[in-house]
């Protein structure tokens, strides 16, 4: 048997095995969320249970087995990828429009019977989520359980808590002390009339105390809760996470630790005439069912405090750019020098590019999974190599590298495309259209406060005009020595516009449109930007974007003649600015490399 059906085989039998349990529990339709106990992006591995499951490696899908039927809810982003990791499993792929649909709990509504049972774990079901789905059950007087676990009863090897240790983010890279984070939150606290302030969210206790971890792939973060209370706040976490020394220095700010499992019973032991701040979006069901007394809702303080990055963390963002493109410049005058010369495929790309930045100082570990994707392969856009199936760069067309890294002084996250053999007409009307949009966002001013949302459609537009459209959001926040994705900021057109979405300076967000032609190419070109301040009028503040990345653009994909004499100057001028930037930091090939790709168009 080879190792595609052996995986289909494995996934049947799980899938079998899923339902043996729903029967001894009288559970009609069972429900597996992308989720852990703290809402997370990307989970630990003992909350996979989706991937153990269904076989499906992307990073977002809904799983709903029932004793007929099972189906994964996934957005644009996976179709393919689902298509191809479903295909003999007895799974169906559920397409959606966009990560944020709820066309899973229609589903459920539609096809469960009245006095049916749904089954879903509550520790790790979002608040607001379970909200939709209870009151999407009741009107069909379908019952919504939450008080088990199945995926315990038959993951006989699942997978402990994740037990790597815990360090201090210190100063200068954390230039905002502990003390003075705490300070800020229970300033809110008292805004709101609250004793207490419960926060799940990883990227929020790792940016509140100062701490980051290592628990969860490419993001710098730990498995905890935590309870701010007036005078001292309480981190949940697992026993021997945190060294004596830095548990010595938490004490004398006013922060004790106590272990993760004990974090419900803390809810459930507040006094009776407490109130408790708490973020509706970022709690789980379970956690929130513990909590009996009074509670405010209300976004996590952290979450906007996070998102606005001071002047001296913007500093440290800089400085890490620059390492950051200096990598890439080693990375891509080694490729240009070994294409056609030696065997590279899409895997030889991720090592070598994560080899480059790993000598640059600061270097932490990649901030999320390389996109390495050659030709076809470039039309997922979120396309993964593995050893099982993967292309070899050889013979026309285009590369797609999308890739970042974690440094002590700022997250990074960039997606070039590059030329490989000859590049076609088309591919560089499309590759001219998505530097278009990429262009046409940067250059954007906008009033303060816009609801990041409504940003979106000024990429699409010059792309749109082409008569393409692609499937994701145009850019995501992103944290500082944090997560790569973070809110609350999102320019997506699958967002809503809500009042915290709203562009304030100090945030950094992406810019990355794309074009993606199914079993040929794809397009994507990405820019992390700054918001800053840069004017103000009879009609209040402007912002506008400062482009952080440095790495040059390659003009060889491009159809130059398409581009207006405004968009060939911004391209010259975001060139000379990263040789400039860069210059002081490579040599030999590396410069070369970096001058030639540089040089006015």
């Amino acid at each position: 048997m080879d190792t595609l059906h052996a995986t289909q085989a494995i996934t049947r039998t799980r899938i079998q095995a899923l339902r043996t349990a729903m029967s001894l529990r009288q559970v009609d339709a069972c429900l597996v969320p992308s989720a852990d106990p703290h809402l997370s992006e990307y989970l630990p591995d003992r909350w996979g249970g989706r991937v153990w499951l269904s076989g499906f490696t992307g990073s977002v899908g809904t799983l709903i087995v029932t004793a007929e039927f099972a189906g994964l809810w996934v957005d644009a982003r996976y179709w393919a990828q689902a298509e191809t990791q479903l295909a003999g499993t007895g799974i169906a792929l559920m397409k959606i429009p966009g990560g944020g649909s709820a066309l899973h709990v229609d589903w459920l509504a539609e096809n469960m019977q009245p006095g049916q049972t749904v089954a879903v774990d509550g520790a790790v079901l979002g608040l607001a989520g379970a909200r939709a789905l209870e009151q999407a059950l009741n009107a069909r007087q379908v019952k919504l359980r939450t008080d088990c676990d199945l995926l315990d009863d038959i993951w006989s090897e699942r997978p402990s808590l994740p037990s790597a240790p815990v360090f201090e983010h210190a100063a200068p890279h954390a230039p905002l002390p502990r003390s003075a984070k705490l300070a800020a939150v229970r300033q809110t606290m008292r805004e709101q009339h609250a004793q207490w302030h419960f926060i799940s969210t990883l990227d929020d206790i790792a940016y509140l105390f100062n701490l980051r971890g290592s628990d969860v792939s490419y993001n710098p973060i730990f498995v905890a809760h935590a309870l701010v209370g007036t005078e001292r706040a309480t981190l949940y976490v697992a026993d021997g996470k945190v060294p004596e020394a830095l548990r010595a220095i938490l004490a004398q700010d006013g922060v004790d630790l106590a272990p993760y499992a004990e974090a419900a019973a803390a809810l459930r032991a507040l006094p009776a005439d407490s109130v408790v701040l708490l973020d509706p979006r970022r709690v789980t069901l379970g956690l929130r069912q513990a909590i009996t007394v009074r509670v405010v809702e209300a976004i996590n303080p952290t979450v906007f405090a996070k998102s606005r990055k001071s002047e001296q963390e913007v500093q440290h963002v800089r400085a890490a750019m620059e390492q950051d493109g200096a990598a890439l410049c080693e990375f891509f005058a080694w490729f240009e020098q070994a294409l056609g010369r030696e065997t590279i495929t899409e895997l030889t790309i991720d090592d070598k590019v994560t080899a480059a930045r790993a000598r640059r100082p600061g270097f932490v570990s990649p901030s999320f999974g390389t996109i390495a994707a050659f030709n076809a392969n470039g039309a997922m856009p979120h396309y993964s190599a593995t050893e099982e199936a993967h292309a070899t760069v050889e013979g026309d067309g285009l590369l797609l590298i999308d890739s970042g890294a974690q440094y002590l002084g700022g997250t990074t996250d960039i997606t070039r495309v590059t030329a490989v053999g000859q590049v076609s007409a088309q591919q560089k009307r499309d590759c001219a259209l998505v530097l278009k949009g990429l262009i046409a966002l940067s250059s954007t001013r906008f009033p303060r406060g816009t609801k990041s949302p409504m940003l979106d459609a000024i990429a699409r537009a010059p792309i749109w005009a082409g008569g393409v459209d692609y499937g994701h959001g145009t850019g995501h926040g992103v944290g500082y020595f944090l997560n790569v994705h973070e809110g609350p900021q999102s320019i997506s057109c699958y967002s809503l516009p809500d009042p915290h979405t709203a562009m304030q300076p100090g945030m950094i967000t992406s810019i990355e449109p794309g074009t993606y032609r199914p079993g040929q190419w794809g397009v994507r070109f990405e820019n992390l930007v700054l918001n800053r301040s840069a004017a103000t009028t009879e009609f209040g503040e402007f912002l506008e974007f400062e482009t952080l990345t440095l790495c040059p653009i390659d003009v060889r994909c491009v159809d130059l003649s398409l581009l207006r004499a405004d968009e060939i100057a911004w391209l010259n001028a975001y060139h000379a600015t990263v040789r400039a930037r860069l210059s002081p930091l490579v040599d030999g090939a590396a410069k070369a490399w970096l001058e030639q790709s540089t040089a006015s168009v």
